[in-house]
């Protein structure tokens, strides 16, 4: 829902409360929807892939980020949906295994879901998992083409590095791990670039960075910021 989440933050300011996305998308009509019925659901699928509320840490800091780096907002929108969606997660490994050219089908991201869901879904609704997965991968740039799709190579940015590395310190990663984390993978950067990505991010005030040797340390100060009246939303 890319296009959806786009318009919707581009309506609401960063600071919006869950209230006012609510009202931009149900009575506003900012996502220019036929019906209330369809609205309601549009927020309802938004809410539950992205959160809507500055409550969510992890919400904050995409919306945090999500103005400052336009060009990123494909990856940061991917990484937070793959922060909730475990669906959507476990269709990442034949992915972020693929080299760039390399076929990703429809079949694969299935047979990824069947790994970690067979017994919890039956097989149309895997296939239509994989599907929608397949075209969440495309609009994040990682894959490419239409009814053939093949790994593309993703361009690279500080701010969804400095995305991928706080959802890796969420998850108990520290130092230099938190450049081997799924999420770190996600981004399609070697380690060496992440590292550079990481010191343009700290010029830019997103993250602490520091490197000494074999010692590196990794601050959150800014995401991670106190902010009075957001646990309240």
């Amino acid at each position: 829902m890319l296009s959806e989440l786009r318009a919707l933050l581009d309506a609401c300011p960063p600071s919006a409360a869950y209230k006012q996305y609510s009202a931009a998308v149900v009575a506003q009509n900012v996502l220019l929807k036929r019906t209330e019925t369809t609205r309601r659901e549009s927020l309802r699928r938004l809410r539950e892939l992205y959160g809507l509320s500055r409550s969510m840490v992890i919400f904050r800091a995409l919306r945090d980020l999500w103005d400052e780096a336009p060009a990123e907002q494909p990856s940061l929108a991917l990484l937070a949906a793959l922060a909730r969606d475990p669906l959507l997660r476990a269709t990442a490994k034949p992915v972020i295994d693929a080299r760039p050219g390399d076929p990703v089908s429809a079949g694969m991201l299935a047979e990824a879901v069947t790994e970690q869901f067979s017994d919890r879904l039956n097989p149309m609704s895997r296939a239509s998992i994989s599907r929608h997965a397949a075209s969440t991968w495309t609009q994040a740039g990682h894959l490419q083409g239409r009814s053939h799709k093949v790994r593309a190579a993703l361009a690279r940015g500080p701010a969804a590095v400095t995305y991928a590395l706080f959802l890796g310190y969420l998850c108990g990663a520290r130092g230099a791990a938190l450049f081997e984390t799924f999420w770190a993978r996600i981004t399609d950067a070697a380690t060496a670039e992440l590292h550079e990505q990481a010191f343009v991010a700290a010029r830019l005030g997103w993250l602490e960075y520091r490197r000494v040797g074999d010692v590196t340390e990794v601050r959150f100060s800014y995401l991670l910021r106190d902010e009075e009246g957001a646990a309240g939303e």
